[in-house]
């Protein structure tokens, strides 16, 4: 190995004053630091405090955190101290000086310091490995282990008594609760749990490597490898605090607020594993323990199913088992079609109320009553035993069923499945496991046509955790006693058996994407077969035994990379449901192709053997929602080919394309957790079950929805086929530029435009064109300079001479059919293109009278531009004077376009007339607003008064359908908020412009009935009092840590009266935990799916003090009768107890006019954001055009 020292000079990190901040001086330090520079450096890169005079012992200080001071002089956050203070230390190599050490005492360890102030320690001993505390003469006191002594001196004898006694206490109460010790122990003796990962490491600044161990959430540093088997070490650091960066082809950064710790490995291999542990040990330490700790509520949670370890935080879903994270591994080597691993505190979105109520009822203790009901005690593993010895055990439970209790229905299919139709209708779990993984089939057929399935059966009898254990062995197997063991098989029917071996190329497994090419000395030559469904790599042709396995149902995803990629030509990526990724690679690319044509068939369903066919590059499965049902998320095979998106979704039997250049949206929500796609006509949720192949499908997708050529058919495009780059300049000029005079004429700023097209042409979705931030001038010029620029031209190449030709024909009626002979020839895109562009040219000469810009003038400046001449030619200018003259007989525009079009062009002209006379109405405001539901057929584009209310609002839709409202016809205005997924009522004599002023481009208003008024009006009308109290479910939406994480719903108790709101932790409580005014609370019907809330009838509450500081929460009632009596008091108390105006006719019979200079025509609605919105409508006062700039 090179010499550190030569390859990372440690000049550049700053060193403290002291050599001995990590060692104490009985350590030998000499052996391990490097020899200090001139300036008395050392091997830590953060500046350690000089120690403080020594000072009087205290006992029970608590240590500091991270929260208290963050400029490194705070301790690191630890277990509760139970003692602690100043201690003198002797040394064991017979020097009879002592060194004053802060001496620190908790529940796990005995560490030193040397000072308080001190973030780590110097040497830590564990509580577990102290066998006798005695006292050896004045003031002094030995502390004696397995393998070596500690001598400490107090400062007096009844302090040296009281450490004695502490100390005595706590190993005594250590040794009685020996099942209770925890994971930061590491000792043979009474180490809960091996390390996730240990071994040599070089620490920057010593000599000789450190033994490091991974363990949990922290990381720990020993001398040596004995001193980790005795479990003496010398500091360990809590991880939540922790950062891992790799910094070179071996090194990689654990940074602290309090140091940074520079490690080395002895491979590039060996560094990725270290750093993929310690990221492990961050997520842990930062992970929610809110569902371990309901789990382990239950006594026989507490510890491991398999092995009995523990605290275990992981789990299998479908058998409902808790489980180490040991065992956790073998489980996923089983399959998901065995088991479904998830973790405690990770996988927050996997545990509902539901599932956790499942683990209470049958958990470790039912569940190892028929699973492990016949283990022999020779073949049960403990917490010390090895992956081969545990694998071999979880084969034989789980796949096996080798030890389970059968039932007595066993190989009578018939009468188990008539058995398990029986037991879904009652609470019997245990009943319902057993008849499962005995044979009973999950879907069979009940014999009942309105309940088909044991599911349907388990929903009609109200039984809850059935529905849920049913649903989550939906794909579960049957376990099978067979010879030599079975193979796991995910689907419901066995995938085709494919052949195929030769040389590939292959380079280790990885934990996260290929960030950077890997050169060709990177990988390594390996014979590799695909044979049985397992893909087996060897160091050669001859060899007997693979180096290693991948078994073709883990295989999730499989991704083939643009040649040269990397430093073999053709190389492909295989990821596998453990989060591991597999690079390959061949120098030919046809051997390529076949490997991977032979790994796609070998993993992908049969129902999906369509996109097999396609040249994708990238196909996988992945999880779901869609369509109506957004409940369950389902298994769908996706297929990236070009810019189309192939899906095969679960309940259809042909693929369906997705064109990603027309999306009308694609945005991910939560922490990187649903990438969206919004089509015109639906919504696609794609989860990131996985967040290896998660990332990587989002990366791809995200880039071939993008523009990626100069060609048209290249460019992100509109449903009619247009580039999405022409229509938003061509959209932004109609508003803002049809009455600019010199249009298109007129340069703009050449950096500007430069800037705007290429934002436009890398994603034009994500570009908002605005009046104020780009000129007229500067757009007109992007939309000329994209046309000049395009490649192959908007006529083509190939037909643009024709086009050029057709000019000569003297009659006009020859003249036009060559152009529409010559306009049917032409590509889709390039067609609908030239239509759009023609038809906004033909608008803006209806303008010339202002903008200077007639048809000949528009021909002059688009002709050369379009064909992409010099300008000398006037063929070119004549040819788009022609199509603009003839727009209408050349592109078959039918009566219905020509007056939609004139209609536009008549509601611009109208109101520059109103706004030109004065007659316009200060401060009106046009918006749009649904009936019933948001749609297209359903909007209506209404003008807004200052003065107009909800209820006025509410007429005035119903007045334009002609609705007649009847008794009781509740009829209201809603403000809508489909980011929330929530709505709120306008109470009838709210006042809307100041509602519009604050709503979002998420946000709209719909008038429908409002169901549940009549509900309310008779509560309110018969309860006693203006209060209501009562307990419910409550969720404060904030961040930990900026991870996104919520505190999840807990039960509470409110009170409400007409002052405020008020929250206690429980009934008996007499002090609330909080109280907010009730002025100030907005109060929405419905909860985000996405929080999965305990149930369907809750609020989500808005809050906004008089700072503005706005707070956001969620509250979830039992019942709908809850949620009828709690928004009603909330509606009572806020407009002082009028919910409904008594005499509504009357308002609507009042109200004013609505203005018919404005015609029957659509409006343009208001967009934006709400400072966008703001602007509108104080500029709209003074200038009415200022709307039309602003869409």
């Amino acid at each position: 190995m090179a010499n550190k020292e030569d390859a990372e000079p440690v000049t550049g990190r700053p060193r403290s004053l002291r050599v001995n901040s990590l060692f104490s001086e009985d350590e030998l330090i000499e052996d391990y630091y490097d020899a200090p520079p001139a300036n008395g450096g050392s091997g830590w890169s953060d500046h350690v405090p000089s120690p403080r005079p020594p000072a009087p012992a205290s006992s029970g200080s608590s240590p500091g955190t991270l929260g208290d001071r963050m400029d490194g002089t705070a301790a690191a956050p630890l277990s509760p101290t139970i003692k602690a203070g100043w201690l003198d230390k002797n040394p064991p190599q017979g020097s009879y000086i002592y060194q004053k050490r802060w001496v620190k005492l908790d529940a796990d360890h005995l560490r030193y310091f040397d000072t308080e102030k001190d973030a780590y320690s110097k040497r830590f001993i564990p509580v577990s490995s102290i066998s006798r505390i005695a006292s050896v003469g004045d003031q002094k006191f030995e502390v004696v282990t397995n393998n070596r002594n500690f001598v400490f001196r107090a400062e007096s004898d009844a302090d040296r008594n009281e450490w004695i006694r502490t100390l005595q206490q706590i190993a005594e109460e250590r040794k009685s609760k020996a099942l209770e010790r925890t994971s930061t122990s590491l000792t043979t003796n009474g180490a809960a749990d091996p390390a996730d990962k240990s071994g040599f490491l070089e620490l920057r600044g010593f000599k000789h490597k450190l033994f490091v161990a991974v363990a949990g959430d922290k990381v720990f540093l020993y001398k040596n490898a004995e001193d980790y088997r005795l479990g003496i070490g010398i500091t360990y650091i809590e991880m939540n605090v922790g950062n891992v960066k790799e910094v070179d082809r071996r090194g990689f950064d654990l940074t602290t607020p309090y140091r940074i710790f520079s490690f080395s490995a002895d491979s590039d291999q060996e560094k990725e594993e270290w750093v993929e542990a310690m990221q492990q040990s961050i997520a842990e330490a930062l992970s929610n323990s809110e569902v371990a700790e309901r789990i382990w509520a239950v006594e026989s949670n507490r510890f491991c199913a398999d092995c009995g370890s523990p605290k275990p935080d992981w789990a299998s879903i479908n058998l409902c088992v808790v489980i180490c994270k040991r065992c956790a591994g073998e489980h996923r080597g089983l399959g998901p079609g065995i088991t479904k691993v998830r973790s405690l505190k990770m996988d927050r979105k996997v545990w509902t109320e539901e599932l956790i109520e499942l683990f209470h009822q049958i958990g470790n203790a039912v569940a190892n009553q028929f699973w492990a009901a016949n283990v022999p005690p020779s073949e049960a593993i403990t917490p010390a035993s090895g992956s081969q010895e545990r694998r071999r055990f979880l084969i034989a439970k789980y796949r096996e069923g080798k030890y389970r209790r059968y039932h007595p229905l066993f190989g009578n299919q018939e009468e188990l499945d008539r058995a398990l139709c029986a037991a879904v209708t009652t609470s019997d779990l245990a009943e319902t496991q057993a008849l499962l993984f005995c044979g009973a089939a999950v879907t069979c057929a009940t014999g009942d046509p309105q309940c088909p399935t044991p599911l349907a059966l388990a929903e009609k009898s109200g039984q809850r955790l059935q529905m849920e254990f049913l649903l989550h062995n939906k794909t579960s197997e049957t376990p099978r006693l067979e010879v030599g063991g079975s193979e796991e098989k995910p689907y419901s029917v066995p995938l085709p058996s494919v052949t195929h071996n030769g040389f590939l190329y292959k380079t280790p497994s990885m934990a996260k994407p290929v960030g950077e090419r890997k050169g060709q000395e990177e990988f390594s030559r390996r014979w590799c077969t695909l044979q049985d469904g397992v893909l087996s790599y060897y160091e050669n042709d001859r060899n007997a035994v693979p180096n290693g396995e991948i078994k073709v149902e883990e295989i999730v995803c499989l991704v083939n990379n643009p040649p040269h990629a990397h430093g073999i030509e053709s190389t492909f990526e295989v990821y596998i449901e453990s989060e591991r990724l597999y690079l390959f690679g061949l120098e030919s690319p046809d051997s390529a192709r076949e490997w991977l044509k032979s790994i796609a068939k070998s993993f992908v369903h049969p129902r999906a053997e369509e996109l097999l066919a396609l040249d994708f590059e990238r196909i996988g499965r992945l999880h779901y929602k869609g369509g109506l049902n957004l409940e369950r998320a389902k298994e769908g095979w996706f297929a990236l080919a070009g810019s189309t998106l192939h899906v095969c979704f679960e309940d259809s039997e042909r693929q369906e394309p997705l064109q990603l250049r027309k999306l009308q949206e694609l945005s991910i929500q939560g922490d990187n957790e649903v990438l969206v796609l919004v089509e015109r006509r639906r919504t696609l949720y794609i989860q990131g079950e996985r967040k290896l192949d998660f990332l990587g499908w989002v990366h791809a997708i995200q880039k071939a929805a993008g523009g990626s050529g100069h060609t048209l058919a290249e460019q992100q495009l509109t449903e009619s086929d247009v580039p999405l780059l022409v229509d938003r300049c061509i959209d932004y000029i109609t508003q803002c530029g049809l009455t600019s005079e010199g249009i298109y004429r007129k340069s703009g700023q050449n950096s500007k435009t430069t800037s705007l097209l290429e934002m436009l042409r890398r994603d034009a979705r994500s570009v908002r064109l605005k009046e104020g931030e780009h000129q007229v001038d500067d757009v007109a010029n992007t939309l000329k300079r994209f046309f000049r620029d395009l490649g192959d031209g908007l006529f083509t190449g190939r037909w643009g001479q024709d086009w050029l030709r057709a000019t000569a024909l003297e009659d006009e009626e020859a003249k036009i059919g060559e152009y529409r002979r010559l306009l049917g020839t032409l590509p889709t895109v390039n067609r609908a293109t030239l239509k759009a562009l023609i038809n906004h040219l033909f608008r803006v000469q209806r303008f010339s009278g202002e903008n200077q810009m007639n048809t000949h003038n528009l021909a002059i400046v688009f002709g050369p531009t379009l064909f992409q001449t010099d300008g000398k030619d006037y063929k070119a200018g004549r040819v788009v004077e022609d199509l603009i003259s003839h727009y209408v007989k050349i592109f078959n525009v039918n009566d219905q376009e020509m007056k939609k079009q004139q209609d536009e062009i008549m509601a611009i002209m109208k109101m520059r007339e109103a706004a030109s006379s004065g007659t316009q109405q200060a401060g009106d405001f046009i918006c749009t607003v649904y009936l019933e539901e948001k749609k297209t057929e359903a909007e209506q584009h209404v003008k807004i008064p200052a003065t107009m209310t909800a209820e006025e609002l509410t007429f005035e839709i119903l007045d334009r359908r002609k609705i007649v409202t009847k008794e009781k016809d509740y009829w209201s205005c809603f403000e809508v908020n489909e980011r929330e997924e929530a709505e709120r009522p306008l109470h009838y004599s709210e006042k809307v412009l100041p509602i519009l002023h604050c709503l979002g481009t998420e946000s709209y208003l719909v008038v429908k009935k409002q169901m549940s008024m009549e509900n309310m009006l008779i509560y309110l009308a018969s309860r006693v009092g203006d209060c209501k109290h009562g307990m419910m479910k409550f969720r404060e939406e904030r961040n930990l840590l900026g991870l996104g994480l919520s505190t999840g719903f807990h039960d509470r108790y409110f009170i409400l009266n007409h002052t405020c709101l008020r929250l206690y932790k429980e009934v008996r409580s007499h002090k609330p935990e909080k109280e907010w005014p009730v002025r100030n609370l907005k109060v929405y019907l419905g909860i985000k799916k996405k929080l999965r809330p305990p149930t369907c009838w809750g609020f989500t509450v808005f809050y906004e003090n008089e700072k503005h500081e706005k707070q956001q929460w969620y509250l979830c009632c039992d019942t709908q009768a809850d949620l009828r009596e709690w928004f009603a008091t909330f509606l009572h108390v806020q407009n002082g107890g009028a919910l409904w105006p008594s005499e509504t006719s009357k308002v609507r019979a009042s109200r004013s006019p609505q203005d018919s200079r404005l015609g029957n025509i659509s409006l343009i609605p208001l967009r934006g954001n709400e400072s966008e919105m703001r602007n509108s409508v104080a500029a709209f006062a003074t200038d009415p055009l200022t709307l039309l700039r602003n869409v």
